[in-house]
């Protein structure tokens, strides 16, 4: 029953926190409101509504679950906590001003120096401090916690996007790429950069020179054409996994319509910042890796590239050798993106985030400088001047 009574607060959008609800089960079992409901509304609108604006919601709320019960009794004996609840505890919340406060140890060096010698050091484990590798703490090191420049270390997802360095495997999901839902406009929006070459020796009807030479000529007269072939190659480039999970659709979308549209495509998948390899399934991208200059001889310097990502990323991937938040890269980011360019005279990227959004994300910056300012939005507007800039 109070289980239920929390989730439907949620579900009102009355803002109550997992903490606080169990700040109300320890009340209850101090009986603190001696098992009357009466007793209990108080207590709990105290407790959970923390802005008198969502009084009438909690009061709608309280009414439909708890009404025609005269006592608590039988219902604080039913109140199990479930367990991934008591694990969010583990999370730490700060506001911006807090956040201000903590200081970054100050550099990539200093980063991986300090972890090495807390793996030494450290003998068991800890929650809430500032130093040792724990959860809900301002520590650089664990997990459920916050520092703005940090090494992650057993979290499932990405909470803040700041971490430098990720201690986890974790799965990415290939893009679907038989979607059409949404792809039409895309569609034409690629089209843009489809080039027709009339090569090769099969022919078909030319059936508007057929009319001409006949109307021209007064007798039936077939003409025929080399068939029309899509010159255009592309190597498109996926960002997968991380940040880019909230852009998954649009992206399954981009995907589907230039499978159609583009005859000679190839992709691959990267995730924040190309290095030395890539891959092209997700579920084996760690047994079946591509390295990156297999890639670039493979395929000719007349391919069109497209990268699709939302460069959203520690500045350290881009600029610092072993800055790769899941591996240590030898090279940094930037050299294998200038490398890329050097070969492929037309290379674009495609960003996700809002464009109005990249001036708050310092490596987007970086990323569009060293794209020679070709980066575009992922939208309609921003597909369209991306294939323009591709046919120059």
């Amino acid at each position: 029953m109070f289980i239920h009574f929390f989730t439907q607060l949620r579900a009102a959008k009355v803002p109550v926190s997992l903490r606080e609800y169990l700040m109300l089960m320890e009340a209850l079992q101090a009986d603190l409101a001696e098992k009357r409901v009466e007793d209990f509304y108080y207590l709990s609108r105290a407790i959970l509504v923390k802005d008198e604006a969502n009084l009438d919601r909690f009061d709608q709320v309280f009414g439909a679950t708890f009404r025609g019960l005269e006592s608590l009794s039988d219902a604080v004996n039913e109140a199990p906590i479930p367990e991934e609840w008591l694990k969010k505890l583990a999370e730490k919340y700060l506001t911006e001003e807090e956040k201000a406060e903590i200081q970054a140890l100050g550099g990539f060096d200093k980063l991986m120096d300090t972890l090495k010698d807390r793996l030494k050091e450290q003998q068991k484990r800890h929650q809430g401090g500032n130093k040792w590798i724990g959860t809900a703490g301002t520590s650089p090191f664990g997990a459920y916690g916050y520092n703005p420049e940090g090494v992650r270390i057993g979290q499932s997802e990405s909470r803040h996007r700041r971490a430098v360095k990720v201690w986890d495997k974790r799965q990415f999901k290939d893009l679907d790429g038989d979607l059409q839902l949404g792809t039409r406009n895309i569609k034409v929006a690629l089209r843009r950069l489809r080039q027709f070459a009339r090569t090769g020796g099969t022919e078909e009807l030319d059936l508007s020179g057929t009319i001409n030479s006949t109307a021209h000529k007064g007798y039936l007269d077939i003409t025929m054409r080399p068939v029309r072939h899509n010159a255009v190659k592309v190597l498109l480039f996926f960002d997968i996994g991380g940040s880019m999970d909230d852009h998954v659709r649009i992206c399954e979308e981009l995907f589907s319509a230039a499978r159609t549209e583009f005859k000679q495509l190839e992709y691959f998948y990267f995730h924040n910042c190309p290095y030395e390899y890539v891959w092209r399934t997700n579920a084996r991208r760690h047994a079946e890796r591509i390295p990156t200059w297999d890639v670039l001889h493979k395929f000719g310097s007349d391919y069109k590239i497209i990268f699709v990502g939302d460069a959203a990323m520690s500045p350290y991937e881009i600029a610092h050798p072993g800055g790769s938040v899941e591996h240590w890269n030898q090279e940094a980011g930037h050299v294998w993106l200038s490398r890329i360019q050097t070969i492929y005279d037309h290379a674009v990227w495609l960003n996700p985030t809002p464009q109005q959004h990249w001036d708050y994300t310092y490596s987007i910056g970086m990323i569009r400088d060293l794209m020679q300012k070709r980066m575009y939005p992922l939208t309609l507007e921003g597909i369209d001047q991306a294939m323009r800039t591709l046919m120059r």
